[in-house]
């Protein structure tokens, strides 16, 4: 299995596949309460069965080259994840999405791990824009689309039953020539 480093203190960004759906379970239950304040994911991902089918799920769609998912590993434990929903490469676009353990969180993983993915999808695969969909009270996420480069198109009213209440949610994106100009801006060294 091949691993892509994410910095000095260990993380890694690695391929989840459908074998590995006793580490995924386990990595969903000791996150679930907090996975779940803004994600559904839990609420799908309730048992050997579901876990392996969530991960057959995106072998299916990495396959059809309509999706990806990467686990996200700290230490070699598997703790978080990211995601491109969706990506249809007809149209060059995609959405990305993450969720992370409580224990995880607040590392800059995220967006460490996206910053890879997104530049995957971009640079490797031609996408032209990646969406961002967050709830407008998942405060993480936005930040994450904050520190990605992407630009707050618009909230979605109470557009998202969730639990049984109705959230707003929040659309982001970055296009490639965006992408890209950040890119050489970081890469510039300073005078």
């Amino acid at each position: 299995m091949y691993a892509i480093s994410l910095g000095d203190d260990g993380a890694e960004l690695c391929p989840l596949e459908p074998w590995q759906a006793d580490e995924f379970l386990a990595h969903i239950d000791r996150g679930r309460e907090f996975i779940g304040r803004h994600n559904g994911l839990p609420d799908i991902i309730t048992d050997l069965a579901s876990s392996r089918a969530y991960l057959q799920a995106y072998a299916d769609k990495s396959a059809a080259d309509t999706g990806r998912i990467c686990g996200i590993r700290l230490r070699g434990e598997l703790v978080g994840a990211v995601i491109l929903r969706r990506m249809d490469l007809a149209q060059r676009t995609a959405e990305a999405g993450c969720w992370l353990e409580p224990a995880a969180a607040g590392k800059g993983l995220v967006t460490r791990a996206c910053r890879v993915l997104i530049d995957w999808a971009v640079e490797e695969r031609g996408v032209h824009r990646v969406d961002w969909w967050c709830s407008s009270g998942n405060a993480p996420s936005i930040a994450v689309a904050r520190r990605l480069g992407m630009t707050r198109e618009g909230v979605l009213r109470e557009s998202y039953l969730y639990r049984g209440q109705r959230h707003d949610e929040e659309i982001w994106s970055v296009l490639a020539p965006e992408w890209r100009a950040a890119k050489r801006s970081a890469a510039r060294p300073v005078p």
